[in-house]
């Protein structure tokens, strides 16, 4: 900021090196800000990494200790010859803010971006810019022992090593203190900005655009919020698509709105990944020389939820299409905040997209993201179903939370609202069903009940007074607007978490059972892979029962569960690695039921998101992409199981067989098979659909081959099959072409858990090659070879993993780098590992 005109607006970036200490602790260090306590204290060897071994348990002392930050910066006169505004965003999140030793602020949400009047408080020459964090879990634990009445948190901590954290009164990120997949760290630090802002009479606070369709045009309304610091004019304007708007605006002390509009003629429209381009439209503002870019993707989107012949739909509508979401659920992309980068995001969210995802769910015990998160989904056609953060319990109601909470969401809404991908506002995560989890809550409905409405509904105004073209959804799950039943088992109408099949120990089979209209959260646990479990476990502990294989397992029973299900559709492995290998598959194949079954329902459910795509650290989670990025084999699936042009096997029962629990029979013989062709895309397609009954030693029929064509967006019965055509050696096989012969997928179904299968031990060949400048490895073999996988110790994926080889058939697997890699063919041939079910016992 220094040599700045004095009328200009100017910022001066205060991150940096600060110093770190403690007052009731002698470590003394140096921090980068934006960054965070463990990252520091690592950095400098002062802790041990908290995510190998038991290391959690050793660093706890870090959250319970008291710190500060401090650096120092010079400012001219030209620097300070204005309005002066400190702005700091992501403090986390209890701690008083100094100046030159004066207290300035004190700051208790991480989710609120603090904009400081410092003018006349900074000095021409040196500076001081301190910090002093409080210790946030006894902060927590003082308001909830103060509350009038009892607010229950949830029990997802308490294996953590924190007892009786009160999460529910201080607003950071819930998982920060752990959760069924998260280390307990509660990090310490600022992530977000941190600016000293020069105005010469008032500062931009935010940019909002509202979008209106017409047949042929689009017209902005551009909504700019202004705080001025005193009474005059100022400059302000706008250019997009090649227009400028300029005026000079009358401001008064505080917050100033100004609303321009805009037509945007012949409009390129934005749509999600998979459906179409995502062209974004550059629209700059300048407000007295501060200048802001933000990218804008033309879009109508519309919940509809209607009556219909079942309930109510539950859909989403994009420029005039009722479009399937299929995606996953999005947690923090790291523990340790100071890890999480754009480099980082970007990585997850391609992957996200080359499984042909397009939408994510932000989870409400996590964060709001950073902007370039939200800018590269806008980028990759990746829609947000957006939780504002509550998840799991009760909340405070009293006024001075709601205050705070009010601010929080009023800025996030206006921070993010002009982004194509954000597609939905959610009031929370499960706090509607946590009402009926606690002995507190169940004991007095009534109180909590009216304690829940008072924040949500107060959620649900704001966004209506700052975001009206987009839905608020009260909760995930919910069965709509003022409904504070427990609806989570309810498939008729609004959305529905799943998680009988994990949480119940059902079969993979109690998938079908239910028919969600959007099924929003369910999954199935897996272990990390095995070079990533390297990473934090020695050898004499890579045992499912070890203690560190424990601390890195958050579920109660979690690796009991994945050994117990293993057993109903497995032979037991023969060792670690391959118990590793096989609960992955497994993961995979209980998804893979979940979600093609739900597909194939439609348009009865049009949202299949599962729990959950990435990991937080290392640990056996439900994750598709292991912490780091690498792919599991269920994200394999997922490209496939979603693909927009697609062919499921649904056995059908003419009565479905339950026991005395009225729980479906595991593994019981459905009557017949249908086979269901569904299409996602816009235009009607034509396929070729070939099922083949393939013994598992060998050999194979055609039992079907026609040709179907799918309406767009549609599904339709393309054959059926008597189940009893099938001989007891027998799988199906079947793949589906286009018009013109090209390959659209392939997939199978076996009618019989693979234990009961004699499975013979494959030859399978594996060659490189390079074509058209991408490395591609070609697999064929001998004989029938189940979940045939490639690995390489590049960092990067295959286009396909997992897959079913049959004798005569070949099967080509592109290598697709990550992290910029560029691997030669030696390198690939070197640490190829091609690996099949049949190995695993």
């Amino acid at each position: 900021m220094s040599n700045a005109d004095r009328t200009s607006y100017a910022a001066l970036d205060l991150g940096g090196t600060f110093a770190l200490s403690s007052p009731t602790h002698t470590v003394r260090t140096e921090i980068t800000l934006p960054g965070d306590v463990h990252g520091a204290l690592l950095a400098a060897g002062e802790i041990p990494d908290p995510y190998f071994g038991e290391n959690e348990k050793t660093v706890m002392w870090v959250n319970q200790t008291p710190w500060t930050v401090e650096r120092s910066f010079t400012a001219t006169a030209a620097d300070i010859d204005g309005y002066l505004t400190l702005t700091l965003a992501e403090v986390d999140c209890i701690a008083a803010v100094l100046l030159n030793g004066e207290i300035i602020a004190k700051t208790q949400n991480a989710f609120i971006r603090y904009d400081i009047d410092v003018t006349g408080k900074v000095h021409a020459g040196d500076n001081t810019l301190r910090i002093e964090f409080a210790v946030a879990p006894d902060v927590a634990r003082a308001r909830a022992d103060a509350h009038p009445f009892p607010i229950p948190f949830t029990k997802n901590y308490q294996t953590n090593g924190l007892e009786g954290i009160h999460m529910n009164f201080i607003r950071k990120a819930a998982c920060h203190a752990g959760w069924d997949w998260g280390i307990c760290l509660m990090p310490i630090g600022v992530y977000g900005t941190m600016s000293l802002r020069k105005s010469r009479l008032a500062r931009q606070d935010s940019v909002q655009v509202d979008q209106a369709h017409g047949e042929h045009s689009v017209e902005l309304s551009i909504k700019t919020r202004v705080f001025a610091f005193a009474q005059g004019s100022v400059e302000l304007a706008h250019s997009v698509d090649g227009q400028l708007i300029t005026d000079k605006v009358a401001v008064h002390p505080g917050e100033n709105v100004f609303t321009q509009n805009v037509t945007i003629h012949d409009p390129r429209l934005w749509w999600p990944a998979g459906q179409g381009a995502q062209p974004l439209y550059e629209l700059t503002t300048t407000l007295d020389g501060e200048k802001t870019t933000r990218q804008i993707g033309l879009r109508k989107l519309e919940w509809i939820v209607e009556p219909d012949d079942i309930d109510h739909t539950f859909k989403c509508r994009i420029n005039g299409r009722d479009i399937t979401m299929m995606g996953a659920n999005w947690i923090p992309a790291d523990a340790i905040p100071s890890r999480i980068t754009p480099a980082v995001i970007r990585d997850l969210l391609e992957s996200a997209k080359a499984a042909n995802m397009n939408m994510l769910r932000i989870w409400g015990g996590g964060q709001y993201e950073p902007d370039y998160f939200y800018e590269m989904c806008d980028e990759l056609g990746i829609l947000i179903w957006h939780d504002f953060m509550f998840a799991c319990m009760s909340y405070p109601s009293d006024r001075p939370f709601l205050a705070d909470v009010r601010t929080e969401i009023t800025q996030q809404v206006r921070r993010l609202s002009h982004h194509a991908s954000i597609a939905l506002w959610c009031g929370d995560n499960e706090v509607i069903g946590s009402l009926h989890w606690y002995p507190e809550t169940k004991a007095a409905p009534e109180r909590y009940v009216a304690n829940y409405d008072r924040l949500n509904s107060m959620l649900g105004n704001i966004v209506e007074d700052e975001d009206p073209a987009r839905r608020f959804w009260p909760s995930s799950p919910s069965m709509g607007y003022l409904d504070f039943s427990d609806g989570w088992q309810m498939d008729t109408r609004g959305d529905t978490h799943y998680w009988d099949v994990w949480h119940s120990a059902k079969p993979f089979e109690a998938y079908r059972s239910v028919n969600p209209r959007f099924a929003s959260e369910f999954g199935f646990q897996s272990f990390t892979s095995m070079n990533v479990i390297e990473t934090f476990a020695e050898p004499r502990d890579r045992n499912p029962s070890s203690p560190v294989m424990e601390n890195h397992q958050r579920n109660a029973g979690g690796n009991a569960r994945i050994l117990e299900t293993m057993t109903r559709y497995f032979r037991f492995p023969r060792d670690f690695d391959q118990m590793v290998f096989l609960s992955q598959i497994q993961q995979g194949l209980a998804i893979k039921t979940a979600i093609e079954y739900w597909r194939s329902t439609k348009p009865r459910c049009m949202g299949t998101l599962y729990w959950q795509i990435n990991d937080i650290w290392p640990v056996a989670s439900w994750s598709s992409l292991d912490y780091g990025g690498q792919w599991k084999l269920l994200q394999y699936m997922a490209k496939r199981f979603f693909l927009p042009v697609n062919v499921v096997a649904v056995p059908v029962h003419e009565t479905v067989p339950t026991n005395s629990r009225g729980t479906p029979v595991e593994n019981a013989a459905p009557t017949s098979i249908v086979f269901r062709g569904i299409n996602d895309t816009a235009a009607p397609v034509s396929i070729a659909l070939e099922i083949r009954a393939v013994k598992i030693g060998g050999g194979d029929r055609v039992v079907f081959s026609g040709d179907a064509s799918v309406g767009p967006d549609g599904a339709i019965t393309v054959a059926t099959m008597p189940f009893a055509d099938l001989a007891a050696d027998e799988f199906l096989f079947f793949s589906w072409r286009d018009a013109h012969g090209n390959l659209l997928g392939e997939n199978d179904y076996f009618p019989k858990p693979y234990k009961a299968y004699e499975l013979p031990e494959p030859k399978i060949r594996a060659a490189w090659s390079e074509v058209d400048g991408q490395l591609v490895l070609t697999l064929a073999t001998d004989k029938p070879a189940l979940f045939v996988t490639a690995s390489v110790d590049i960092p990067g994926y295959f286009s396909d993993n997992a897959v079913t080889l049959l004798p005569g058939r070949q099967t080509d697997l592109t290598f697709t780098p990550r992290h910029g890699a560029t691997p030669s063919a030696a390198e690939l041939i070197q640490s190829l590992r091609v690996r099949n079910l049949s190995e695993t016992f």
